[in-house]
């Protein structure tokens, strides 16, 4: 269960987050929706934080970290308000995160071997091939 957990949790949570991007207002602002969305994340961060960690030291952990987080900080608000104009330029809930999903699984397969030194087999190649097909004939269709 440890093992499958996690991909129960991001698959349940991104079908969730592309719900809530797809039915964001079109007459709110894209930005004040994030707001709103990163407060609420952050008091529900914080309260799992206090109740998993188990010292509690909230500033002890902000020694602890590097870029990454404020890095991650930028990254989430150009995916999120980059999903929010997706929807809002039409495309399809179905078709829009396939896309974006493909297009990121091969980014990342390039990604991994320069900067992760991570092995690409001839199983990678002609996922990669068969991926970039796929968003071929996706976007010849719609």
């Amino acid at each position: 269960m440890n093992y499958y957990f996690p991909v129960i949790l991001v698959v349940g949570a991104n079908t969730l987050y592309h719900i809530c991007s797809k039915s964001v207002p079109g007459q709110l602002n894209a930005f004040a929706s994030l707001v709103i969305t990163y407060l609420v994340g952050a008091v529900f961060a914080l309260a799992l934080f206090f109740a998993t960690s188990p010292t509690k030291d909230f500033v002890g952990q902000l020694k602890e970290t590097n870029w990454a987080p404020f890095a991650l900080g930028l990254a989430i608000v150009g995916l999120e308000v980059g999903f929010i104009f997706l929807y809002r330029a039409g495309w399809n809930i179905s078709l829009g995160s396939l896309v974006c999903n493909i297009a990121l699984a091969v980014v990342l397969i390039v990604v991994g071997l320069l900067f992760f030194k991570e092995h690409i087999g001839m199983n990678q190649i002609i996922g990669i091939v068969l991926c970039i097909g796929g968003l071929i004939f996706i976007n010849k269709a719609s």
